[in-house]
């Protein structure tokens, strides 16, 4: 039996600003971003950390505040590539590029969502908030236009993408604003988000050609694998580095630095650029990744 025309309606006014704010994939995406903040507050805390039954709630906020992040990220950035979106195969049907979504409805829809993540920003200290809008304005405003003008738009997203992990150190220091190992491990995400975001861009290579949209997978061509394993080490460095420097112990350099060096070697070992498919498989599994980083953490803040 078909449904009243009434609830078909009612049914299709949501979807196509559930799909331009990509949670119809979550937690694709959300936790690229969920991760870094989690990383960033469990690195500041080391055994300070909270009493375990208050870490559900925390993450919870990180959860909720880098999904909206990414959602209105994901909006800003439709809304400037809808053109470049049609002549690409695999984003041609995303809601504003197909037209189902007027550029004003997503305009609005955006500031609604930069409006419910201020809100969850408002609640933490003043440098972690100042902090927090910094991410927000201009690194995830500009990101759009990275891919225009730079072949290295992945680096800017990895400033965008990471930017929780000093803002939830920040949280629990906020005397830290000059911490070398923040601004190093900081760094070190970068780096991996050019690996997975570039293997993520090697889906759309050839259409991206016509288009011209510009980036890591066209600028690194045949040389993809290689130099992604140079960044890859780097995010391990930076790990052991961060972890050396805040006192952790060697449960977090067996689980998180070895368990994470071991999922890249994986990676990159077995990718093959030239399939959509097991780049879309590799770039998920990065969410993964970010399991392995925290369980060591957390397990190397219960050491007495």
């Amino acid at each position: 039996m078909k449904a009243p025309p009434t609830q078909s309606v009612a049914q299709s006014w949501w979807r196509p600003y559930w799909e331009l704010a990509r949670v119809h994939k979550f937690p694709t995406g959300s936790m690229l971003v969920f991760w870094p903040c989690v990383w960033g507050y469990l690195m500041s805390a080391g055994s300070n950390i909270p009493p375990w039954h208050r870490l559900p709630a925390l993450f919870a906020m990180f959860l909720v505040g880098s999904t909206i992040l990414h959602s209105a990220a994901c909006t800003i950035n439709d809304i400037c590539d809808r053109d470049f979106d049609r002549q690409v195969e695999r984003t041609k049907n995303r809601p504003l590029a197909a037209g189902t979504i007027s550029v004003l409805g997503a305009t609005i829809f955006l500031i609604l969502q930069v409006a419910v993540f201020f809100y969850i920003l408002s609640r933490v200290n003043s440098t972690a908030f100042l902090c927090g809008t910094f991410g927000v304005f201009p690194l995830h405003a500009f990101y759009p236009l990275m891919k225009r003008i730079t072949y290295w738009p992945q680096a800017w997203l990895g400033l965008a993408m990471n930017w929780g992990l000093p803002t939830a150190w920040l949280i629990v220091a906020p005397g830290d604003i000059k911490s070398v190992p923040m601004y190093i491990l900081t760094f070190g995400t970068i780096c991996w988000t050019i690996v997975y975001d570039t293997i993520y861009a090697c889906q759309d290579r050839r259409d991206d050609v016509k288009a011209g949209v510009k980036s890591t997978a066209l600028l690194f061509a045949d040389w993809v694998k290689p130099i992604l394993t140079v960044f890859a080490t780097v995010f391990v460095a930076t790990l052991t580095y961060a972890g050396m420097s805040t006192g952790h112990g060697w449960t977090y350099f067996a689980l998180s630095v070895g368990g994470c060096a071991a999922h890249l070697v994986w990676q990159l070992l077995t990718l093959d650029v030239d399939s959509p498919e097991d780049c879309w498989s590799k770039f998920n599994s990065n969410g993964y990744l970010g399991y392995i980083v925290t369980i060591g953490l957390l397990v190397d803040s219960l050491r007495v």
